[in-house]
């Protein structure tokens, strides 16, 4: 039998399960300013699965670089759902989020 594809698979459902959350609490206490570091883990794990010889574990990091390389869309979006009231606001960026929504307003 052949386990690779179940391993992979759990590790990607992993990989989103820890990326999920992360962009949430990032974008909560940083903003949107941090979108950088998920390009950087991205690519850095794109890179890493180029070098890893290990087939599965290549799979791995290249399935979690995706991971990471989608959590940038989800940052601008997460910003979205807050400016929407789906998701809580810092309280400390209040004034940022409400110049955000008058930008927004005046885009309609």
């Amino acid at each position: 039998m052949n386990f690779n594809g179940i391993i992979v698979g759990a590790a990607v459902f992993l990989s989103i399960g820890i990326c999920h959350p992360a962009v949430i609490k990032m974008e909560y206490y940083w903003g949107m300013q941090c979108w950088w570091i998920w390009l950087v883990a991205g690519l850095g794990f794109s890179v890493l699965s180029l070098f890893v010889e290990n087939d599965t574990l290549s799979t791995i990091c290249g399935g979690f670089a995706f991971s990471c390389l989608w959590g940038i869309g989800e940052m601008f979006q997460q910003e979205k759902r807050v400016l929407r009231g789906w998701f809580p606001e810092n309280p400390a960026r209040h004034e940022y989020y409400e110049r955000r929504r008058l930008e927004m307003k005046g885009k309609l």
